[in-house]
């Protein structure tokens, strides 16, 4: 970039870093912490361990907001007097600014997007499920692939995750797997993966080494905090318990402590097996069977669809949101945005945002 390059986007960054102001005024920030901080002191507030990991993860979250504004303001400031002192034939000076502007970019950018979550649950913790569609053993693989791809994105992003339920494939890989993520806006960014996924390779399985295609789909909702939000009716449910599934060992669990739900007025099926405890896993069941009815129950208000499925369509050619082409070239493409990229390995090792970012922007400026 040259000089007048520079402060041309500097100018642009000027203009995001003042929406950023207005999406995260400093006063109403500084507000929300003193009433986390009013909460954390009341005399009953430590018996309670939800309540206090949730305020706590909240009041973090605030407090990074604030540092990272502080920072990115800093920041602002510095390379604006540098350019300011700078002159075209600083070629280094230039190279070293337009490396810190860059940079400084993809925080501003980043910071501006979380300001756009405007939906009712989007900075809820999401549960995510992955099944294998057409395609049996491929698809099974291919859901196995997307499972570790989202994995790595979840530690890339500081997400925690836990699996609550897998389901293994026949031959290989995995035909379903739902799990719990937490962090901030977690539900926000991963809506934008909620839809169908296709592949595109030559076959490991195959040995004429023929190319194959293979779909698996991905259901995103939040995870409901509030249990008076959504009533669940005893009488409503039908409960089963089963031995947890395994690989064999003496990890597996020979109790029957796995859990399956059925909301019998929806036909709603949930179930857990990863904790050891029945107790527990029937907890977690109904923290996914509540989050899929809320869903419902939004989606049915907004008269956009009539099931649980939310935009999901058959696990099918012709449906998928993201293509995935491994073979006869490499491109990850997605349908919605028409963001693409040859660096396939890189999103499968879980560089997603930029599918993610060019989601929220468009549905922003609906």
């Amino acid at each position: 970039m040259n000089l007048d390059q520079i402060k041309e986007k500097l100018e642009n960054i000027k203009k995001v870093l003042d929406d950023i102001q207005v999406l995260f005024p400093f006063e109403k920030l500084q507000d929300e912490i003193e009433h986390l901080e009013k909460e954390q002191n009341a005399p009953d507030f430590y018996n309670d361990r939800k309540k206090v990991e949730k305020v706590g993860k909240k009041l973090a979250n605030i407090q990074q907001k604030i540092e990272t504004i502080k920072k990115i303001n800093v920041q602002f400031d510095n390379i604006t007097y540098l350019v300011n002192e700078c002159k075209d034939e600083d070629f280094d000076i230039l190279k070293e600014i337009e490396t810190e502007l860059l940079n400084l970019e993809k925080q501003s950018d980043n910071l501006h997007l979380k300001g756009l979550f405007s939906g009712k649950y989007d900075k809820l913790d999401a549960i995510l499920s992955i099944q294998s569609g057409a395609g049996g053993t491929e698809a099974c693989d291919w859901a196995d692939m997307l499972l570790r791809m989202y994995q790595h994105y979840f530690v890339k992003q500081g997400f925690k995750y836990q699996i609550l339920d897998v389901a293994e494939g026949d031959g290989a890989g995995i035909k379903g797997v739902t799990m719990r993520v937490e962090g901030d806006n977690a539900y926000g960014y991963l809506k934008a993966e909620k839809g169908v996924h296709r592949l595109v390779r030559i076959s490991p399985f195959d040995s004429n080494a023929r190319r194959h295609t293979s779909f698996a789909s991905v259901e995103v909702i939040p995870e409901i905090e509030n249990e008076n939000e959504i009533e669940i009716k005893p009488e409503d449910l039908k409960i089963d318990t089963y031995h947890s599934g395994g690989c064999g060992g003496q990890g597996v669990n020979t109790t029957d402590s796995a859990v399956r739900i059925k909301h019998i007025p929806t036909g709603i099926v949930v179930q857990c097996q990863n904790e050891r405890s029945q107790i527990q896993n029937r907890e977690n069941a109904l923290n996914v069977l509540r989050s899929k009815l809320a869903q419902l129950q939004e989606e049915q208000q907004q008269a956009n669809i009539n099931q649980i499925q939310g935009s999901l369509k058959k696990i099918e050619w012709g449906n998928q949101i993201r293509s995935y082409v491994f073979h006869p070239y490499n491109m990850v493409k997605d349908h919605r945005t028409d963001y693409e990229t040859s660096d396939v390995n890189g999103v499968m090792d879980g560089d997603l945002q930029p599918f993610i970012n060019e989601y929220l922007k468009k549905n922003a400026s609906k």
